[in-house]
């Protein structure tokens, strides 16, 4: 029997942006210039997230961002969903309005050191903490024409279970289910070269990372705990391998 699913709504404008933000490596950040002279300062950073799509960051105390933060909590993140696109204006991109805050949750550094492994041999150096960025408000531009303001950015569902799970998933999957990862990567998603793994999963999908890549691969259906990530791990390997056969 072949793998099919009834059509889907159309996705929502926090839906949306958090499709565009959780396939994100990178990102803009704007910080308001701490001094005689307030004006706006954007820089690069890497960029992680929670389960809920909460934004993750690790930065120095040294970093230009980081002294305008501890002046002024208020900052914008622009994730880009444009690349690959021949006219960019056309592609997707999200920013989202937060406050920064120092955490130290040890979810947060897990997820983020999942996401981007080369930054352990800094994360321990003692101007370097993870902050997480509690956003408030959201604008998503999907295109020409496609673009909304809104206020319920985060994912809603509870995601405990699935927090205190997804060691075991990303454990297991790369551990027994090497092959599987690389059918989603090679057959869903198109992308080429060997030795893609898993790094994370959250209720809309899952993260895979390859030499410096990043990948998501969506969910059809939230997931919210181990088995409900097994059934769709397991329902996703069946169209890769039915697309292979």
């Amino acid at each position: 029997m072949s793998d099919t699913t009834a059509p889907k709504p159309a996705a929502s404008p926090a839906q949306q942006a958090r499709a565009v933000a959780r396939a994100c490596r990178k990102a803009v950040l704007a910080t308001t210039l701490a001094g005689d002279n307030p004006t706006p300062y954007a820089s690069l950073v890497l960029v992680a997230f929670d389960h809920d799509a909460t934004p993750l960051l690790l930065i120095s105390t040294l970093a230009e961002h980081t002294r305008n933060i501890t002046a002024d909590a208020r900052v914008s993140l622009l994730c880009d969903g444009t690349d690959g696109y021949a006219e960019p204006l056309t592609g997707p991109r999200a920013t989202l309005l937060a406050e920064a805050e120092r955490t130290t949750d040890p979810r947060h550094r897990a997820r983020f050191l999942a996401r981007h492994p080369g930054a352990a041999m800094y994360a321990d150096f003692k101007d370097f903490a993870f902050y997480k960025l509690k956003v408030s408000r959201a604008h998503i531009v999907a295109g020409f024409g496609r673009i909304h303001w809104f206020d319920d950015y985060l994912y809603g569902g509870d995601c405990t279970k699935l927090a205190e799970a997804e060691a075991g998933i990303v454990e297991h999957m790369n551990s027994d289910h090497a092959d599987a990862t690389q059918l989603y990567a090679s057959r869903l998603l198109g992308l080429s070269g060997e030795g893609w793994t898993l790094s994370g999963v959250d209720p809309e999908g899952a993260d895979l990372i390859r030499e410096g890549q990043l990948a998501r691969l969506p969910f059809d259906k939230p997931v919210s705990d181990a088995e409900s990530a097994r059934v769709e791990l397991v329902r996703l390997v069946k169209r890769a391998r039915q697309q292979a056969a």
